[in-house]
């Protein structure tokens, strides 16, 4: 007997220099002349100026256009009743907290939602959740899994090179989250969506076969990020593309006196956690490092280590961030082996200061 599933993902996706200028046209065709823009607070003037004008010169009315300054939930749900009732669509466009606060207003809004990201840091931009903050800490909200994705390969080369960085360790986290997942199966009876687990293990070989910064490499990642997000639609859970590196990352933004980007925390976690899952006899280990060489991380986070003491603590509390969440920090106390690791790994020890 089949069992009828509705997976909802993005109808309209553009990956490619150029796309920001023919934005009016892609909402043309989809007949969104009405639109509410978000934006970040700090992004250019010249990036603004040329999504505005490619809307108006299809005649697309922006009802409103605000910049986000805040990612809290009350500042979020304050946007929502400041925003039109007739627009046709939201658009997001800016870095991580301009579209997690424009996805969670389409969400509440009931409208399509456009996803248009100015960096690839992290796989966020085509997701069905929002990362808002509800007093001092950040929670993953329901949010719009986004109608479209218009991804400007060219606006993504010209951000900083840090944010490319943080977008290749965030997507190397997959294979570990997948281990984890599969982890979890064996141990607790965790589901495994077979389908949602592949997407997302491929999309990470996909860039690996030529994880360069340029154009090209911007639309490997691009795309790469994008089919997690969708990996992640696909079983209704954040499984397939987050582990326990993800469980460290949010202890650190809870510990640390100065939290990094999420991709950077993440990437180091994924090396951290595949020398303890030790699967394939570290093959993943060696191909994330690696990885990390070819694109320069390493020597980005050796510019200006982690805290170790801070890290310690993190993976110290990371097994209590999501007490149903079996990860391979479930298995054993792994504090030992991870202070071990960051003693006597070569690669680790470039990414930590006493």
């Amino acid at each position: 007997m089949l069992i009828p599933r509705q997976t909802p993902i993005p109808a309209l996706v553009r990956v490619k220099p150029g796309a920001l200028d023919r934005m009016g046209i892609y909402a043309e065709r989809h007949e969104f002349m009405r639109v509410v823009l978000f934006f970040s607070q700090d992004l250019d003037d010249r990036l603004i100026g040329r999504l505005t004008g490619s809307l108006r010169s299809r005649y697309i009315q922006i009802l409103q256009q605000t910049p986000v300054e805040s990612i809290g939930f009350e500042k979020a749900t304050e946007l929502f009743r400041q925003s039109p009732r007739n627009a046709d669509a939201i658009i997001g466009f800016g870095g991580g907290k301009a579209l997690d606060v424009a996805k969670y207003i389409a969400f509440l809004s009931r409208l399509p939602y456009l996803s248009v990201p100015t960096s690839l840091s992290n796989d966020g931009f085509c997701s069905s959740q929002s990362s808002l903050t509800v007093g001092d800490r950040r929670h993953p909200l329901p949010s719009a899994m986004p109608f479209g994705v218009i991804l400007d390969t060219a606006v993504c080369l010209n951000a900083p090179e840090i944010l490319w960085h943080s977008g290749v360790g965030d997507l190397v986290s997959k294979f570990t989250a997948v281990t984890d997942w599969k982890m979890a199966f064996h141990a607790t009876g965790t589901p495994v969506d077979d389908f949602a687990a592949l997407l997302s293990d491929a999309s990470v070989y996909q860039f690996m076969a030529r994880p360069k910064r340029d154009l090209e490499g911007m639309t490997l990642l691009g795309t790469a990020l994008l089919l997690n997000g969708i990996s992640m639609s696909i079983c209704g859970s954040s499984r397939p593309a987050s582990g326990s590196e993800h469980l460290i990352s949010h202890a650190l933004d809870n510990v640390s006196k100065r939290p990094r980007l999420h991709g950077l925390q993440v990437g180091v976690a994924t090396y951290l956690i595949s020398l303890l899952q030790g699967q394939n006899s570290g093959q993943n280990s060696r191909r994330i490092a690696a990885l990390f060489d070819a694109t320069g991380f390493w020597r980005a986070l050796a510019s200006d280590p982690f805290d170790r003491a801070e890290w310690l603590e993190a993976a110290r509390v990371a097994p209590s961030i999501k007490s149903d969440f079996y990860t391979v920090l479930s298995s054993r106390d792994c504090l030992p082996e991870i202070e071990s690791a960051l003693d006597s790994d070569s690669n680790l020890r470039l990414c930590f200061r006493v």
